[in-house]
């Protein structure tokens, strides 16, 4: 995160829900020796195991020799942080940015402490402020984000030295899915979060979906330094799959009519590890 920071790139995040997405991504951070985060959010880690997760991601960073960072995304309690950490996660999100302040600035110090404790060397992200959406999906319809949730200066400073956090996830306009009304980053906040708050805490961009290639761009050179994709990967997946389906109506090999579904989460990852300037950063 540091180097990214430095370098102005940003080390992609994608989500994962099964085996052939994480393939699918394995495959695209080898062939083009970037560093990837791969993040499970809870749903995600009770369907695919938190030590299987761990032993998977392990098993393709070594298979492709690149680094795979495994992240308990958006975990909503002290006690799913610490499990996770237990399980051995290489990171945590602890996210009660939908709690009071004290609450939120209680638990994460919590988790932060735990981390420590345990000596495994877990990083750990806080998020403040707090997004629209709460799920990486498509919405029918427009999506109204209030400036009034927007990550406050003061209090992230304050946040940050309190906790002891490596990474901060802040609210910038940025939301969960895609929606039918663009988003619309807070540029001007991300330079001011960046400026002062302290250079080893990376910030980090979540609902990236559908934000497109200039806002990202824009995002990153205002200082974030790893940015979560998980609806776009979704949709690539589920839309192949269909077709899939459709084209083969009589096929009953599951990882036959999977493979499409595999290939285009390769591609997509792809486009995002050279959108953010991943290549080659291993």
């Amino acid at each position: 995160m540091g180097k990214a920071q430095k370098e102005k790139w940003a080390v992609p995040h994608f989500n994962v829900s099964d085996l052939d997405q994480l393939r699918g991504i394995a495959e695209a951070a080898g062939k083009l020796r970037a560093p990837v985060m791969i993040g499970v959010s809870e749903g995600e880690r009770a369907f695919i195991g938190l030590r299987q997760a761990v032993s998977l991601v392990r098993d393709f960073s070594q298979e492709f020799r690149v680094p795979f960072f495994l992240n308990a995304d958006h975990t909503k309690s002290v006690a799913a942080a610490k499990a996770a950490i237990d399980a051995g996660f290489d990171s945590v999100h602890i996210d009660l940015s939908r709690e009071s302040y004290a609450k939120n600035v209680a638990g994460t110090c919590a988790v932060v402490a735990y981390a420590k404790k345990k000596k495994r060397g877990t990083n750990v992200e806080g998020e403040l402020g707090y997004l629209a959406t709460e799920s990486s999906k498509v919405y029918k319809g427009n999506v109204v984000v209030d400036p009034a949730t927007f990550t406050k200066p003061d209090e992230a400073v304050r946040f940050v030295r309190i906790t002891g956090i490596d990474r901060l996830a802040p609210a910038v306009g940025n939301r969960h899915g895609i929606a039918a009304n663009p988003k619309k980053l807070d540029f001007a906040l991300i330079k001011e979060l960046r400026r002062r708050l302290p250079k080893k805490v990376a910030l980090v961009l979540h609902g990236g979906s559908g934000s497109g290639a200039p806002a990202f761009k824009k995002a990153i050179a205002a200082g974030i330094s790893n940015i979560h994709i998980s609806t776009e990967l979704r949709m690539a997946d589920t839309n192949a799959l269909k077709e899939s389906l459709q084209k083969n109506p009589d096929e009953i090999t599951p990882y036959k009519l999977v493979e499409p579904s595999q290939e285009a989460i390769r591609k997509k990852a792809e486009y995002f590890i050279k959108l953010f300037g991943a290549i080659g950063k291993t």
